[in-house]
């Protein structure tokens, strides 16, 4: 009876390590999705040339996890109303799921990170290049993860056109606006977050504009995929059929 008590409590303390300890690895994996579009499916691309604008989503996600144009019906860092912008992060047409994998800057180091002075991800797919040029310059990309907040963490970006940043569905960084490369960066610890504590991570990410598309991430967050209900049920399930089977032996 002891050493069955005994087998059980360590079949539990698996299943626990399993599901709370961080994930360590070398590369870091996250799918998001992708919308293309052209001029002609939503006049904010390939519009007038901004520059770098703030403020131009509200602070918070909307109740859906995806961005609110702070607007209205106006015209602001040439997205023509909240209309034109909404179709950025819900178009059901012209879409496909695209991975990007950050890699540690060096073995050990919990430093992630991917960058591409040319990030053009659907060239020839979808809705096709823009006419007259070798890259598909017109689509939204967007990404959302789960992390584990320890102190010391960071995230940086630079890149263009439109970024924002949202954790724990609080907006972090505001890259908004048709502009060239611009950077972004936050340190968790000024986020009043509690250590311990796992918080939501959005990226959304708009290339509008010929002719240049940058994006350079660095982050310290072991940014992870919402767990799939599934797997971990059937682990738990394959950890109490173990345990039976260990009960009939004893």
């Amino acid at each position: 009876m002891k050493r069955r008590s005994l087998f059980i409590t360590a079949v539990m303390a698996m299943c626990l390590i399993f599901i709370s300890a961080p994930v360590l690895a070398a590369s870091i994996t996250l799918n998001g999705t992708i919308r293309d579009f052209t001029p002609q499916t939503n006049s904010d691309f390939e519009a007038t040339i901004t520059g770098l604008v703030t403020g131009l989503v509200q602070s918070t996600l909307g109740a859906d996890g995806t961005p609110v144009y702070a607007h209205g019906s106006s015209t602001a860092g040439s997205i023509h109303g909240s209309a034109n912008f909404y179709q950025w992060f819900h178009n059901t047409a012209n879409t496909t799921s695209y991975a990007l994998t950050l890699n540690e800057t060096s073995p050990g180091s919990g430093i992630y990170s991917y960058q591409s002075s040319s990030f053009f991800p659907i060239d020839g797919q979808l809705l096709g290049n823009y006419p007259g040029y070798s890259h598909n310059y017109h689509f939204t990309y967007e990404i959302h993860s789960l992390f584990t907040y320890q102190l010391g963490q960071e995230f940086s970006f630079t890149g263009d056109d439109d970024v924002w940043v949202f954790i724990n569905k609080q907006l972090v960084i505001d890259l908004g606006g048709i502009h060239s490369a611009a950077s972004g960066s936050v340190d968790l610890d000024t986020l009043g977050l509690v250590a311990g504590n796992t918080y939501n991570f959005d990226f959304f990410f708009a290339e509008r504009h010929t002719t240049e598309s940058n994006l350079k991430i660095q982050t310290s967050i072991a940014l992870q995929q919402v767990p799939e209900p599934m797997s971990m049920l059937l682990l738990g399930l394959g950890l109490v059929g173990l345990a039976g089977v260990s009960r009939r032996k004893l």
